[in-house]
Order: C-alpha cells, then sequence, then structure tokens
C-alpha cells in the first residue's frame, strides 16, 4: 500500500553563487509541472527564486480537485517509463516513483481480451520485448503482425524520419485495417492527443522511438497510484519552502515589463523586480504578457489550436475489479472514450473508475448531459454490469485546452523570450507531443540557461 504522505525530501547539493555575490534573483511564472521543474532546477543551481501560480492549486493541467468525493484529478493520466526527467524530479524532491505509480508492461487490453501485451521483463531491450509482444498478439493473424513488424522495422531503419508533412493516418495507412483500429489509432491519440488523420506523423514517431525502441522499461505503463498533486506538485512545494524559496498561490502577474537588465513583474498592487524571468504559463496567458515586449513570439504562441479531454468518474458498485487497472475500449460516434481506469484496484476508490474521452471537440460541443449519458452506456458494456441504473457519475472534468493540437507542420515557441526572459511547458519548441514529460524538461532546459 501506498502511504499518506511521501517520504522525507533528500537535501540536495546546491551549486555555489560567485565568491561574495548574492544569488540572483529569479521569477518563475506558472506552478503547473513545467513551472516546478523550473523552480526545483533553479534552487538546485543556487538561484534565488520565487514562484508565482495564479491558482489556488500547484499542478496546472495535471492537477488534483478537491470535491465532496475526496481529492480526484482534472484528468487521468497516464505516464511511461521513457518519462526519465519526470521520474528524475519527482524522486528530487522525495517522492518515490516506485511507490507512487503503478508500473506495468506495456499492453492494450480490450474488455473482450487482449490485443498487445508486452513481457514483463524490465531487462530485456525495449524494441525486443514489442517484438515478441506483436509477434504472439493472440488476436491478429499471422498476416497482420508480420505487416506491423516490418513496418516498424523500416521506421526504425529511416531513423524513425517521417516523410515531410505526413500524418499519422498516412504513414500507417499500408498497415491492416484491424493493426490499425486495435493498436496505432489508440496509441495516437493516447500520445498525441490528436486523431490519426490529424496527427502529426514525425511526432508520432519520436514518442515511438523513445518509448518502444529506446530504453529498457521505456514502454512501461505508469499509472498513478495517488491524486495527482501527490506526485510531484505538493511534494515540489514542500521541498521549495524547505530550500528558501518563495511561492505564492492565487496571485495572478499581470505585468511583465523589461527595466534595464531586469524585469519588473506586476502582481496585484505590488510589483518586484528580478534578474530573470521563466514564463510557464499557458501560451495564452503567456502571449499576452509578453506582446508589448515580443510580438513575433506572442503571435506564435496565441496561433495555438487546441484539443480537450474529458474524464468522466462512474462509481459502479456491481462491477469486477480489473488487473491490470486499465481497459481500452472500442469508441465511435456512439461509445466516445478510449481507455478506462479501475481506481479501486489503483487508488483504493471504492467501486470508482474513470474514462477518458482524448480528443473531445466533439462530445465538449455536446454538452456535458450527452457525454454523460454516452459514457454510461459505454460504461455498462465495459464493466459488464446490468444496466445504467448501476452507474452513477460521480464527477466530468472537461479540460477545454488540454493539448495542443498536434498537426503536421506546427509551429512551436521558441523557449528564448528576450534577454533574460525564457519560456516553459510543453508548447515550447521540442520533439514530444503535450505530455507531462515534454513540460517537465522545457523547465529543467529553461531553468538551466540561467547564468548562476
Amino acid at each position: 500500500m501506498v502511504s499518506a504522505a511521501p517520504p522525507p525530501a533528500p537535501q540536495p547539493v546546491l551549486a555555489p553563487s560567485p565568491s561574495g555575490q548574492q544569488a540572483r534573483r529569479v521569477a518563475v511564472i506558472g506552478a503547473g509541472w513545467a513551472g516546478i521543474a523550473a523552480a526545483v532546477r533553479a534552487v538546485e543551481r543556487g538561484l534565488h527564486v520565487t514562484l508565482f501560480e495564479a491558482a489556488a492549486t500547484a499542478g496546472g493541467r495535471a492537477r488534483s480537485v478537491a470535491l465532496a468525493e475526496g481529492d480526484l484529478d482534472n484528468g487521468q493520466h497516464i505516464m511511461i517509463g521513457a518519462y526519465t526527467a519526470t521520474l528524475a524530479l519527482m524522486r528530487s524532491v522525495g517522492a518515490d516513483p516506485d511507490a507512487l505509480l503503478w508500473r506495468m508492461p506495456l499492453a492494450i487490453e480490450y474488455p473482450d481480451g487482449p490485443v498487445l501485451k508486452a513481457p514483463g521483463s524490465r531487462w530485456m531491450p525495449a524494441a525486443w520485448l514489442f517484438a515478441r509482444a506483436v509477434a504472439s498478439a493472440p488476436s491478429w493473424s499471422w498476416q497482420e503482425r508480420r505487416a506491423l513488424l516490418m513496418t516498424a522495422s523500416r521506421w526504425w531503419l529511416d531513423r524513425f524520419a517521417a516523410p515531410a508533412g505526413a500524418t499519422v493516418a498516412a504513414l500507417t495507412a499500408s498497415l491492416p485495417e484491424r493493426v490499425r483500429v486495435d493498436l496505432i489509432d489508440p496509441l495516437c491519440v493516447a500520445a498525441l492527443n490528436t486523431p490519426s488523420h490529424e496527427a502529426s506523423a514525425q511526432v508520432f514517431l519520436r514518442v515511438l522511438r523513445d518509448a518502444l525502441f529506446g530504453a529498457r522499461g521505456g514502454a512501461d505503463m505508469l499509472l498513478p497510484r495517488r491524486p495527482l498533486g501527490d506526485l510531484l506538485p505538493q511534494p515540489a512545494l514542500r521541498w521549495l519552502a524547505g530550500q528558501g524559496a518563495a511561492v505564492h498561490l492565487g496571485q495572478r502577474i499581470t505585468g511583465l515589463l523589461p527595466q534595464g537588465p531586469s524585469w519588473r513583474l506586476r502582481h496585484g498592487a505590488d510589483e518586484d523586480t528580478f534578474d530573470a524571468v521563466i514564463l510557464a504559463t499557458p501560451p495564452t496567458d503567456a502571449a499576452r504578457l509578453v506582446a508589448p515586449i515580443a510580438a513575433g513570439w506572442s503571435a506564435i504562441a496565441a496561433a495555438f489550436s487546441y484539443e480537450p479531454i474529458v474524464t468522466v468518474y462512474i462509481r459502479a458498485p456491481s462491477a469486477e475489479r480489473w488487473l491490470p487497472p486499465i481497459r481500452a475500449l472500442r469508441c465511435n460516434e456512439q461509445a466516445p472514450a478510449q481507455f478506462a481506469f479501475d481506481l479501486e484496484t489503483l487508488h483504493g476508490r471504492p467501486a470508482l473508475f474513470s474514462f477518458v474521452i482524448s480528443g473531445a471537440r466533439r462530445w465538449v460541443d455536446l454538452g456535458p448531459a450527452a457525454t454523460a449519458r454516452a459514457v454510461l452506456a459505454q460504461a455498462a458494456a465495459a464493466l459488464k454490469v446490468a444496466g445504467v441504473r448501476d452507474l452513477d457519475v460521480v464527477h466530468q472534468a472537461a479540460e477545454k485546452r488540454a493539448t495542443f493540437r498536434c498537426i503536421p507542420g506546427l509551429q512551436r515557441s521558441p523557449a528564448a523570450i528576450a534577454p533574460g526572459l525564457w519560456a516553459a511547458g510543453d508548447h515550447v519548441q521540442g520533439p514530444y507531443p503535450a505530455t507531462i514529460e515534454g513540460a517537465v524538461r522545457s523547465g529543467i532546459e529553461a531553468a538551466n540557461q540561467l547564468a548562476p
């Protein structure tokens, strides 16, 4: 079982400031996972950090929400073993991934049976495990298995480079339809939150390279066993406070102006001056703050289009427990969710399940009532209960700007905005889609650019 509180944070070795000089003052705006990563890394480098967050809760789009039912997440998240920066950051602030995450080999299992199930070994190369899982896939013919293995081999030989402007659907058009429906489409929408006919083939191949063909354990699925706040935001805030960093929740930055080599921040009726600033807000907020300073950068950040994610939490007292606690779902125009999670097995939350709709624009437009009805009908079949009368919607979370639409040729914001002003977030230029790992890596990289 997971303890209610993570173990005490280890004390880091801080980089010394230049002899006789005061540590430089750095403001980090935004306490999502990118901002937290930037703040922790800046403190580790010996800088004096002040972290501002407009919301009352840290975590950004991967946060916990306090409800009558207890803390629930604003959306169900999956991490993978290739999230090396995220796992290292958790450890650095005293959050133990081995206790807080349920690790399992890659598996795509539907209620009617498994499609793909990797062997449970963290000591074999990831590519070998993937090949073995495909070769033994019980639902596919040998022709279908062979086609996927041959196609994956070509990706590897081509160094995972996709044709310019290609979508995932175009990249995989030669694969058998059942392979695309059972595996490619669910992986694409889970990783990029963009349907395969719109999603960037190049970004998709980069995710596959690092997960399925990268380091050992990279393809393992890591499912949170505690609310998201316990994974990083709360341990990190305690760690930052223990290191002398200032944390201000519920304080929105309303002005950002250069003042010589420094930066003046306005929050409420107060103003403060900092030597450097890391802007780790959503792109829309960053574009607003930066518009008077760097109009070109602001225009790129303001131009993103977004894909929502909807998570419906359902109580089902008569449903059987799942092991492993995740199921892929057959989705269509009437059945919207692609994945479901057994939160009693994961969190110990009695009879609670979460159903996740990625790429959920249509269902956001239809509204929460229509979404709930559709998910309840889908859940009744997936949970093998008598009918929707045995189910109860506990909570519905719609993150309308969950991720940017990861389309071919997407122009993303550079990290450098102006001297002493850096951007961090999953929208910043990088090889990954809008993921926790992309956000964490961008935050660390921004902090590494700051002069000591």
